[in-house]
């Protein structure tokens, strides 16, 4: 079993990283973050999961979730369920004026295929 999510702190622009388990809401491991409460920011985004996979079903998609972008004034929140067990996922929070979103998305799938549970 491996957790590691170090890696994500050398995403550019990152305010903080963590990797979340959304059937019970908890914290698995965190990277930065010092700017803001990551656990807190975790269990919030795992409504944020739950919302869009009922959408999803409600919509018959017969799809997955590959990430799901926030963007807000200054910063982009990114959730990544994993591919290996969609229940965990990665939230990565960026700062706008320095991250590069596209480089960011690439860099937390690596780290994911990183991860083994």
């Amino acid at each position: 079993m491996s957790l590691d999510i170090s890696k994500l702190s050398e995403i550019k622009g990152l305010l903080g990283a963590c990797l979340v388990d959304s059937d019970t809401g908890l914290t698995l491991g965190t990277e930065g973050g010092s700017k803001f409460d990551l656990d807190t920011a975790g269990a919030a985004n795992v409504e944020v999961v739950r919302a869009k996979l009922q959408a999803i079903e409600a919509l018959k998609l017969n799809d997955t979730i590959e990430d799901i972008l926030i963007t807000l004034g200054k910063q982009f929140h990114l959730v990544r369920p994993l591919d290996k067990n969609p229940n965990i996922f990665v939230y990565v929070a960026l700062d706008k004026k320095t991250a590069n979103l596209g480089l960011a998305r690439l860099q937390v799938k690596a780290v994911e295929e990183t991860l083994s549970l």
